[in-house]
């Protein structure tokens, strides 16, 4: 196993201790909050760095190309269910975030079908980072930050339908064609 393939398994390993930080004590321990926010962070920085590497050292396998983006979702979508149910995020948009990333991976799974690879856009990427900053200010819950968290909160809401708009708009015909 190559080491991208590592720093993906690792991402998801991390992920447990990620949600058992930040729900400890209700959410309310400023401690554990820091630890659950150096967790996130460090599997956060292992998304990047496993494509880097794969990417530069011609190390891209099936494992990669499937596990990277899971685990990806996997990371986001705990923290979301968790500031939900901690009542830091609405419901609504949890459901638009993680709605996205059922319809993003359907279209993959077509194409992938028809033997076609689609990859990220720069919408799709604005809205990664968009969600990880918001993931971390949620997680750090800084009173003096609110107006920065309700903005990223936002942008991140914002930047998920625009880019779930833009892949389809660019992607379409995969999906029409895949189903003649």
């Amino acid at each position: 196993m190559n080491l991208p393939n590592k720093l993906t398994i690792l991402r998801v390993i991390m992920i447990p201790f990620f949600v058992l930080f930040l729900l400890l004590d209700g959410g309310t321990n400023v401690t554990y909050r820091y630890i659950a926010a150096a967790v996130f962070i460090v599997a956060s920085f292992t998304d990047m760095l496993d494509g880097k590497i794969a990417r530069k050292y011609g190390l891209v396998t099936n494992f990669g190309k499937f596990m990277d983006p899971l685990a990806d979702k996997l990371l986001v979508c705990a923290g979301l269910i968790c500031f939900t149910a901690l009542g830091q995020l609405p419901a609504w948009i949890v459901i638009v975030i993680i709605s996205r990333e059922f319809i993003i991976s359907g279209f993959r799974l077509v194409a992938s079908d028809n033997g076609v690879v689609i990859a990220a856009s720069y919408w799709g990427k604005f809205k990664t980072v968009s969600q990880m900053v918001m993931s971390v200010l949620l997680i750090l819950n800084i009173p003096a930050l609110s107006i920065v968290t309700n903005a990223f909160i936002w942008i991140a809401a914002v930047l998920t339908v625009v880019s779930l708009v833009d892949y389809i708009a660019k992607n379409y015909r995969v999906l029409m064609e895949g189903s003649m």
